[in-house]
């Protein structure tokens, strides 16, 4: 779908979305159709009792006076408390209800709101970002759809009067949503497409929009003293991959912003086999690899004035005759020694040398992972916020702040050495499980041993990089959450 900025003059054709806030006079637009309805529109919103509240839509079907074939008023709510996830999901929700419709062109009109910290032009903006991500499908494997089973919705038209600073501000937003479409598209792939090697293969083409990137293999992971990686993949016949992605658009002498992503893309649990049901959604247990690559893509498409590098370990697990066995003790690129006392806690593994690489090599200012990494944040959290836990208090209010604003929110769970009695070995260093109690804890607990004292933090997204049903901005199985928060982090705090 065609999603662009355009001037404020009421279109002819389609349908056309109004916005409102509750408690206020109608926004300009809405006034100029309430002129040209001769107050067709204010007596229909009286009789619905349309308040503007979140989530009401009025539907007036063949509006007198206007030359559209359908009118929408959607509410935003108050407009003091209104923030741009809000209007990305008035404007998905409505890209919903055009295709529901069979509509094949809208326009919305994307008026500033007056008491809304929203400076006018980055209401449009936001709104077409919304349309953008509700316009996604992942239907490449579909070879049986009817014609009224495929979206109706074509085009989207966003109006404002402040066009200059709407588009400015929607060429940055646009190259988000690139950045999460090609995160979607990495989680939604199958398996047997998506492996270590054709993953990287991906990441290689994102040189075309100006990332270095670099792919390191099994040879290369075993000079480098990677034990704790490679005996993830070790049981599979797919070669284990890190690859390695570079942003170069800050200064020379300034540190980089460092991303590391879990990427597996297959986990039957190894030995520790999983339970059949359900299984298949493990195609996604690259979903923290994906959110780092459709960052970094995001950045680059946007050209963001930062130094940053993503880094992802990529890996199959599989249960055949080579594969790691409870008991098995390996050696991280740190020097520490794990016992393996499941072979299901396996992304905390490839994480330990992700994380180690990337701070040796790179000097970065902090580190952030993200993986699909317990159960156990799901049943603390649900599929509304991730986990977030971190070992610096500034960069913790960092990341929650820009969760709040992108609406991928998190929420802060403790850490401390307490915790690391429950992941102390008889044999080795550390054991990669703690136990019953605190499951998410002593994961990140693990992953802190790997840091070397630079600022990091870890972001558990089991619960948000894929989900149940659907939201107006997220219609499919793949979210890409992660990429609009990292975003936003960097462009909140890391390029003035």
């Amino acid at each position: 779908m065609n999603v662009t900025i355009s001037s404020s003059t009421l279109p002819k054709t389609g349908a056309l979305v109004l916005i409102s806030v509750e408690g206020t006079k109608l926004l300009p637009t809405a006034q100029a159709v309430d002129e040209a309805m001769d107050g067709g529109l204010s007596k229909a919103i009286k009789a619905a009792e349309f308040k503007g509240k979140v989530g009401q839509v009025l539907d007036i079907a063949a509006p007198q006076g206007i030359s559209v074939n359908r009118l929408f008023v959607v509410g935003l709510g108050a407009a003091k408390s209104l923030k741009p996830a809000g209007l990305e999901t008035a404007a998905g929700r409505m890209v919903g209800r055009l295709n529901g419709a069979r509509i094949k062109q809208g326009s919305i009109a994307g008026d500033a709101i007056e008491g809304s910290e929203i400076a006018d032009g980055d209401v449009a903006a936001h709104l077409a970002l919304g349309a953008q991500l509700a316009s996604y499908r992942f239907d490449g494997y579909r070879t049986k759809q009817k014609p009224d089973q495929k979206p109706s919705l074509t085009k989207v038209g966003v109006m404002t009067r402040a066009q200059a600073r709407a588009k400015k501000a929607w060429a940055d937003l646009s190259a988000v949503g690139q950045g999460v479409y090609l995160a979607r598209d990495l989680v939604n792939e199958p398996p047997n497409v998506l492996y270590p090697e054709s993953f990287a293969k991906k990441c290689k083409a994102l040189t075309s929009k100006g990332l270095k990137v670099e792919v390191l293999g099994e040879k290369q992971m075993e000079k480098l003293g990677m034990g704790s990686l490679l005996g993830v993949g070790q049981g599979s016949v797919r070669e284990s991959q890190l690859v390695v992605m570079r942003w170069d658009g800050g200064t020379a002498k300034s540190k980089p912003v460092a991303f590391v992503g879990k990427g597996v893309t297959f986990d039957t649990g190894g030995i520790s086999l999983k339970p059949g049901a359900g299984m298949e959604d493990m195609k996604g247990d690259m979903g923290g690899a994906a959110a780092v690559t459709g960052t970094m893509l995001a950045l680059a498409a946007r050209k963001a004035k930062v130094n940053a590098v993503g880094v992802i370990g990529l890996v199959e697990n599989m249960p055949d005759a080579g594969a790691q066995r409870p008991g098995d003790i390996v050696t991280s690129m740190s020097g520490q020694t794990i016992e393996i006392q499941n072979t299901d806690a396996e992304g905390r593994l490839v994480l330990a040398d992700a994380l180690w690489y990337t701070q040796d090599r790179f000097k970065p200012r902090f580190m952030i992972d993200l993986a699909t990494l317990t159960g156990a944040i799901l049943v603390a959290l649900g599929e509304e916020h991730a986990g977030l836990f971190s070992d610096n208090d500034k960069l913790a209010d960092q990341i929650l702040d820009a969760g709040k604003a992108s609406g991928e929110t998190l929420w802060r769970l403790p850490m401390g050495p307490a915790y690391d009695k429950l992941i102390k070995s008889k044999f080795a260093d550390m054991r990669n499980i703690g136990g019953r109690f605190a499951g998410s804890i002593t994961a990140a607990q693990f992953l802190g041993h790997y840091t070397n004292g630079v600022p990091w933090a870890h972001l558990d997204i089991a619960g948000t990089a894929w989900q149940s049903g659907s939201k107006p901005t997220s219609p499919s199985w793949g979210t890409g959450w992660g990429v609009r928060l990292l975003d936003r982090l960097v462009s909140d705090n890391f390029e003035k």
